[in-house]
């Protein structure tokens, strides 16, 4: 079949495929933000250089483009996401039959330097869970359940390894404490089984018995972590608490609910893990995401050596 540009707009086809993005992948608001602002400047651009419809984008076009960001100031790992984005719009523009030649594939930017992730160690990790209580003459019982989720929900990020996200929509039905196991909608809708350790495990048990029956009151709801008005906990909320429980455990390190899941897979590398395992658990598509800890791993290893071998 024969392409079918001409007349199509470009901003009226970025629309078509920002809700092709929804409706078939499952992605994320933020996710739908992000791909949509970087087609906006793409579009914007186009417009400057007298390009308005599909079919006329060559890879000169694309090229100015990029390196207009370039000169804007825009930082190299926002130039690569904003071409990733562009390049998923020609692919879904090639297999619709909307263009016959995607301009994007000979299209490169300088390879970026490896980012490692920010993590704590386990001794801070402990600090964090063992956190103490803000001094009060009298703690409520509702001020003594809220303290016990915190403290559930940090126990739970740190041994799962779940996006903020995956862990305040969580649902009871889709934890199996006898079977040590949780089951979650990651990225893409897609469903993965996450083991629970035992450290874990007992402070839900607790939770669930003692803890969430005080902050329901009666009322009923799905999710697992609850907040006094028997709604969902937020990511906002989580990470209000988490700042609070660093700052009380005495904490220098900023740490962040990605911080944790950072933290459960460097702590899994470090002590031998496999890489496939630990991608599976995190929910990564790709094992080059989850390569990263290797480097993590290295880097350890090397200020040991540094630190304690004679000629280090």
């Amino acid at each position: 079949m024969g392409a079918r540009a001409t007349g199509r707009d470009i901003d009226r086809t970025i629309d078509e495929f920002v809700a092709h993005l929804a409706a078939e992948r499952g992605l994320s608001r933020n996710t739908l933000t992000a791909y949509g602002s970087d087609l906006a400047r793409l579009a914007e651009d186009l417009e400057r250089q007298r390009i308005t419809e599909v079919a006329a984008i060559r890879p000169a076009h694309l090229i100015k483009f990029l390196e207009a960001l370039a000169r804007r100031g825009l930082a190299a790992r926002s130039r690569a996401r904003t071409l990733a984005a562009v390049r998923m719009f020609f692919a879904y523009l090639l297999r619709e039959h909307v263009v016959a030649i995607n301009p994007t594939q000979d299209l490169h930017l300088p390879r970026l330097g490896q980012r490692l992730p920010r993590s704590v160690s386990q001794r801070e990790i402990e600090r964090l869970i063992e956190a103490p209580a803000p001094p009060r003459q009298s703690v409520s019982a509702a001020t003594a359940a809220r303290a016990a989720r915190d403290v559930a929900m940090v126990e739970l990020v740190y041994a799962t390894g779940l996006r903020v996200s995956e862990v305040v929509s969580l649902k009871v039905n889709q934890v199996n404490l006898e079977a040590g196991y949780l089951t979650v909608i990651g990225k893409g809708r897609k469903e993965r089984a996450v083991p629970v350790g035992h450290y874990a495990c007992e402070r839900l048990r607790t939770y669930l018995a003692e803890t969430r029956p005080v902050l329901l009151r009666n009322r009923s709801s799905p999710y697992l972590f609850v907040t006094r008005a028997a709604k969902s906990m937020t990511r906002q909320a989580f990470g209000r608490l988490l700042r609070k429980r660093v700052q009380r455990a005495g904490i220098a390190t900023k740490v962040s609910p990605h911080t944790l899941r950072h933290a459960f897979a460097t702590h899994l590398v470090d002590h031998g893990a496999d890489l496939r395992a630990v991608q599976m658990m995190l929910g990564h598509a790709d094992i080059a995401t989850t390569q990263v800890y290797t480097h993590v791993a290295r880097e350890r290893l090397r200020e040991v050596h540094r630190k304690f071998h004679p000629r280090g």
